[in-house]
């Protein structure tokens, strides 16, 4: 795609008043904060808002899942480290735009806040997603420092987690009453349980298996690496269950030859599957009876939205917030990059159907209740409506609240 397009000073029809809203993202390709974002374009109603997506490197085929058609996809190309360079692209995109709100997210794309200010764009909203690979717990000082200078020129922020909420709080220090906490949405009609297992191409077990299994790029912070381990563990302690227990992992990337070295090690090779990227995660999902997320950091998974609503017990992490999406009724939370504890989880469910079938139970009624994409939905349009129209946030009125109290005392 060219790096930049001319479009007309507005990409809407002469009259249209609807506000325009620009997402600003690193890649606009597969992945969780894409997927969100996909599923917000989607469904925010199209009388209420239009939308333009800004990728600083690439917009891929991912943009095919976006289903409006007046959406603006702009690509800029950027080469890799500091994008200053892009600063003046940017600016003349937004003043040519003029979008009523700049939506970044995540680190990477938090320098696009400052053209945007410079442009006059009056709403500047950023979202922290996760923990950036290289920063997993959040300590490093560099990232805490960039945050903090770009922190003048965000109107408002979005945290998907608890974790991240209070990341920005203490590490950064930005005001409670300036953030907002939207937790990722899932789609539970599309992500659903099978009355049995879904049929899909290649696959190379029997329907009758046991599958664990897992959906993520293959690198360090997804951390497969360990899950083929604690597999592999598994099957020492029960040898036993390699006659049907067998492992899926979706997905590519840098970990794949060191997975399958783990595997092939332990001469279980034959008993897992590694597909490579799907398109059709819902039916990869519908293999599974547990879904295993192993990650070193996380903010709201998406994947695990999505084996939810499969009605697929979870166990995950202790890591972001996915203990915020699964408790007891649907799964089970174990130490990060313990093999060991990941390994007897894995053991308990390969045992005890009953349980598999009370934690997938659970699991799907928690999605439903709790994380349905039309809930998060719901929560962006309200904070787009709140900050246009220069109406407080639920968490102004009780800071407002509380200063009104304290000068109450003092006189």
């Amino acid at each position: 795609m060219t790096a930049f397009r001319r479009v007309p000073r507005t990409s809407a029809k002469a009259g249209d008043e609807r506000p325009l809203v620009v997402h600003v993202v690193y890649r606009f390709d597969v992945g969780g904060l894409e997927n969100g974002l996909v599923n917000l374009l989607n469904r925010l109603p199209a009388n209420r808002y239009r939308h333009a997506v800004i990728a600083l490197t690439e917009v891929t085929s991912f943009r095919s899942r976006v289903t409006r058609d007046d959406v603006l996809f702009i690509a800029l190309n950027k080469r890799p480290g500091h994008g200053i360079k892009l600063m003046p692209r940017l600016f003349r995109v937004f003043r040519q735009l003029q979008p009523s709100i700049v939506h970044t997210r995540n680190l990477a794309a938090l320098e696009a806040t400052v053209p945007a200010w410079v442009a006059g764009v009056g709403v500047r909203v950023h979202g922290e997603h996760g923990r950036d690979v290289s920063d997993l717990d959040g300590s490093s000082t560099r990232y805490r420092l960039v945050r903090k200078m770009h922190r003048p020129f965000v109107s408002h922020y979005v945290a998907l987690s608890g974790d991240l909420e209070r990341y920005l709080i203490d590490a950064i220090g930005v005001p409670p009453s300036h953030i907002a906490r939207i937790l990722n949405g899932v789609d539970t009609q599309t992500f659903r349980p099978a009355p049995a297992k879904a049929s899909v191409p290649n696959f190379p077990f029997a329907h009758s298996s046991f599958v664990f299994g897992t959906v993520g790029r293959l690198q360090a912070v997804k951390n497969q690496v360990t899950l083929a381990r604690a597999f592999v563990r598994m099957l020492a302690v029960a040898p036993h269950l390699r006659s049907r227990v067998r492992l899926l992992i979706v997905g590519e990337g840098p970990l794949r030859a060191e997975i399958e070295q783990v595997l092939a090690e332990a001469g279980a090779s034959s008993l897992a599957w590694l597909p490579g990227p799907r398109d059709d995660v819902s039916e990869m999902l519908r293999l599974l009876d547990v879904f295993v997320l192993p990650s070193k950091a996380e903010g709201i998974s998406n994947s695990i939205l999505e084996a939810m609503a499969t009605g697929l017990p979870i166990i995950a992490s202790r890591v972001g917030g996915n203990a915020e999406l699964v408790d007891e009724s649907s799964g089970s939370i174990v130490a990060a990059d313990d093999e060991q504890a990941l390994a007897g989880a894995m053991l308990r469910y390969a045992t005890d159907p009953l349980l598999v079938k009370a934690h997938g139970a659970g699991a799907r009624m928690r999605a439903e209740h709790r994380f349905g994409v039309d809930a998060m939905v719901a929560q962006y349009a309200s904070l787009y409506d709140r900050l246009l129209s220069h109406q407080p946030y639920p968490g102004d009125l009780v800071q407002a609240a509380g200063t009104a109290r304290a000068h109450s005392r003092g006189r």
